[in-house]
């Protein structure tokens, strides 16, 4: 047991350095500068969302479990008002994250950092909006609420440091080596990581929250595929 525990507390930083390998292997390869990559963030994300679904089953198959069983997903009826409010608070604290962390790093409010929506290939675009916002709910939530919050026995650290890690990965999404925007993506999600998990540990539907981070996902989706069909929008924003 206490094996398994240290196990999963090891995971917690894998997004984040596959994150940060993955984008500076493909610089690499590619002969381009990190920054002339950056636009390619989400399939590359999507990517490394299915190699952390396949470690999470690896898992589950280790310690003789499902992905269900080990996120406590409940298959019952759940208050429609309930999961209503849950999400609102959820893309609320989405974009208050961000809009305090934008104004804190670089005195605008409201700020959005252009690159993450900067534009790619039209078909991928589209194809990303089904994919990106999928694969992330599950391997984030399967990673930082099954593996982490359910994983830790310390109350405290059960939601900070899972909570803390799970803001730290955007750091690396995309990978920019600019202190001030590495701590702007930082700040941005850590107040929505903090409350999801302590709301997870406090006994919170995982599919309330597994909603609003599909919504959360799916809107930056659309705004990618927005700017990859009309360029001029990606633009206006520089």
């Amino acid at each position: 047991m206490k094996n398994n525990q240290i196990l999963r507390l090891l995971l917690l930083p894998m997004r984040c350095l596959l994150f940060i390998a993955t984008f500076s292997f493909c610089g690499i390869i590619a002969s381009k500068s990190l920054t002339e990559i950056t636009h390619w963030w989400s399939m590359l994300a999507s990517a490394i969302n299915i190699v952390t679904i396949a470690i999470l089953w690896i898992v589950c198959k280790r310690n003789n479990t499902t992905y269900r069983e080990m996120i406590r997903y409940e298959k019952k009826k759940k208050s429609i008002l309930k999961g209503f409010l849950f999400v609102i608070i959820m893309l609320l604290l989405g974009m208050g994250g961000m809009y305090l962390a934008g104004w804190l790093c670089y005195g605008e409010l409201p700020y959005l950092a252009p690159v993450m929506i900067a534009p790619v290939p039209p078909f991928l675009a589209v194809l990303n909006i089904f994919i990106l916002p999928l694969t992330t709910t599950i391997a984030e939530d399967g990673l930082y609420l099954g593996c982490g919050v359910n994983g830790i026995r310390s109350k405290h650290a059960a939601v900070f440091l899972p909570a803390f890690f799970y803001a730290l990965q955007h750091s690396f999404i995309p990978m920019i080596l600019d202190m001030k925007f590495i701590i702007y993506r930082f700040l941005a999600f850590l107040p929505l990581t903090v409350w999801i998990c302590f709301r997870y540990y406090k006994g919170a539907s995982v599919s309330y929250i597994m909603t609003g981070h599909w919504l959360l996902n799916i809107a930056t989706t659309l705004q990618i595929a927005a700017t990859s069909f009309n360029p001029e929008i990606y633009d206006m924003l520089l």
